[in-house]
């Protein structure tokens, strides 16, 4: 065994995003690629010598073979101790929950998420922080720095580390302790949730529907609903993770979950339907013939949350991402408490978490969370759904008519143009960017422009500015209309359309019907068929 010194140059567009570094799975399978960008990572940490790390990943291609590189660079730093989830595996929530637990110095996720996996796939590296969270823009600017001055990586030149077996293992003066990688998530989520409560309703015969999508929550989710919980067998599906997601695309919506929307929507439905992602911290819930948006749900967890024995004592504040409904505001309102508005991405909720400001957090891409660890969680979501109508003992449907009726209803979607040519996509945006100032007062297909901004959010923890986060458009109706690029994925530019409108008396329409208007208004004001020349949105959510 011997440390290897190897001389290299930057390699362009190794910028973080806002969960790390993406790209296609062959970009990172080039020569010095992933050595690269995790030496920069302890460049811009100020190095792991002497310090404790967590290591896994979602299982997608790649991931084994990626886990080892990280192994041997951090043992070739000085790492003193890394901590590895069983065959390189870990949900990204359960990585945050052992980095907190441990009092890891920080962790890193091998993981590009809800985005396809496989040799033609996408592949992705993630630096945690030692609070659990993504890191934030001012260590990824640090890191991004490190790589375009990297001149030599070192590496420690040996055979791979054994991930099989649980226990520990010296690779030089490198302590590797692998662990069962569901075992302190699952006991996390006994501390939060009924479990009595949970065990009963599923002994009444309740029935549910849980697609792991071929990723990472398959494990956890036989472990805990059917193992522990008592759900019947099968109850999971799709639960064995697979290098490829099962040739799927493992995002949790209506599109790419279609096979369980249709089971739902069925007549012999099961009473509850759930999915998780790649990487385990997105979730999509669906009741009996009645689909809930990730907006809903976070607004119906807070409405909610004192059902749940964690948060018995009521909720500090609420976060949402900007382009997330306003449902969730609604709730906070009646409940007293402080509702945040920040930029896309979860290391932003990091700091209002940590301060104790805010309890319950949300993104409309379907990620919910709380302060039990510094990531979106979908497994801790769909208990919290379970724990909820345990308690109320009512279905899916009757808790969301029930919760529309009190509150209103936000009406609500994401339009999505993928792979859309990066130039054409900033055009558009600097275009509407510029005529944002002579919107307000103009009609547009029936709607009067109120407000026109480009969201910029002050982190009122640290003070910190975040700009140019998203064109927010409102009407004199109260809908709203915001305009994003996506930093998720890895080719080309997606633009994403998010459209809202508020209703309290016609609670059961059509969202796209509700949010006509709105989406011709977003087509007049940014002339999307031209600019892109898309006819329309690649997926609907």
């Amino acid at each position: 065994m011997s440390i290897h010194t190897v001389a290299t140059q930057p390699i362009a567009g190794q910028k973080p995003g806002t969960s790390g570094l993406r790209k296609q799975t062959r970009v990172f399978q080039q020569p010095h690629f992933l050595e690269n960008f995790i030496q920069s990572i302890w460049t811009g940490i100020g190095g792991v010598a002497g310090k404790t790390l967590v290591l896994g990943g979602d299982g997608r291609h790649f991931n084994a073979e990626a886990a080892q590189v990280v192994l041997r660079m951090a043992a070739a730093s000085g790492a003193a101790r890394v901590i590895v989830g069983r065959g390189a595996l870990l949900s990204t929530p359960a990585a945050s929950n052992l980095i907190r637990k441990r009092h890891a110095d920080g962790g890193i996720i091998l993981s590009a998420s809800h985005n396809p996996g496989g040799p033609e796939g996408d592949f992705g590296v993630k630096y945690n922080t030692a609070n659990g969270g993504p890191a934030p823009e001012s260590v990824t600017e640090k890191i991004f720095a490190a790589t375009k001055d990297i001149t030599e990586y070192r590496i420690f030149e040996t055979q791979n580390a054994d991930l099989s077996a649980l226990g520990e293992q010296t690779m030089g003066d490198m302590v590797i302790e692998v662990v069962d990688p569901v075992a302190d998530y699952a006991d996390l989520m006994a501390s939060i949730f009924d479990f009595d409560a949970l065990k009963a309703l599923f002994a009444s015969g309740f029935r549910m529907r849980f697609d792991a999508m071929h990723a990472i929550t398959g494990p956890y989710a036989h472990a805990i609903l059917e193992d522990t919980l008592g759900a019947e067998k099968g109850t999971v599906i799709n639960g064995i993770p697979s290098t490829d997601f099962g040739n799927g695309h493992p995002d949790p919506n209506p599109i790419w979950a279609k096979p369980l929307m249709d089971e739902m929507m069925s007549e012999g439905a099961p009473d509850f339907g759930a999915a998780s992602d790649g990487d385990g911290d997105r979730n999509m819930i669906v009741g009996k013939h009645q689909y809930v948006t990730p907006s809903d749900s976070l607004a119906v967890l807070a409405a909610n949350a004192t059902l749940v024995p964690a948060y018995s004592g009521g909720l500090k504040g609420v976060a949402r991402s900007m382009p997330t409904s306003q449902a969730v505001d609604r709730v906070a309102a009646s409940l007293g408490i402080d509702c945040f508005e920040t930029p896309t991405g979860w290391k932003f909720f990091g700091n209002l978490l940590d301060a104790g400001r805010c309890t319950l957090c949300g993104e409309e891409s379907a990620g919910t969370g709380s302060d039990h660890v510094r990531e979106k969680d979908g497994l801790w979501a769909v208990l919290f759904w379970l724990n909820i109508l345990a308690q109320k003992k009512i279905s899916v449907k009757e808790l969301m008519a029930q919760h529309w009726a009190e509150f209103g209803r936000n009406y609500y979607s994401r339009h999505d143009y993928e792979g859309v040519d990066a130039a054409a996509a900033n055009a558009l945006m600097d275009d509407l960017r510029a005529r944002m100032a002579t919107l307000p007062g103009t009609q547009v297909a029936g709607l009067t422009v109120k407000t026109a901004d480009d969201f910029a959010y002050d982190d009122p923890i640290d003070g910190s500015r975040t700009e140019h986060q998203g064109i927010r458009i409102g009407f004199e109706t109260g809908a709203r209309l915001v305009l994003r690029l996506s930093g998720t994925g890895t080719v080309g530019a997606t633009l994403r359309v998010y459209l809202e409108t508020l209703e309290t008396e016609n609670l059961h329409m059509d969202a796209q019907e509700a949010l006509a208007p709105v989406i011709a208004a977003a087509e007049a004001l940014a002339g999307i068929r031209e600019k892109t020349g898309r006819a329309e949105p690649d997926v609907i959510t």
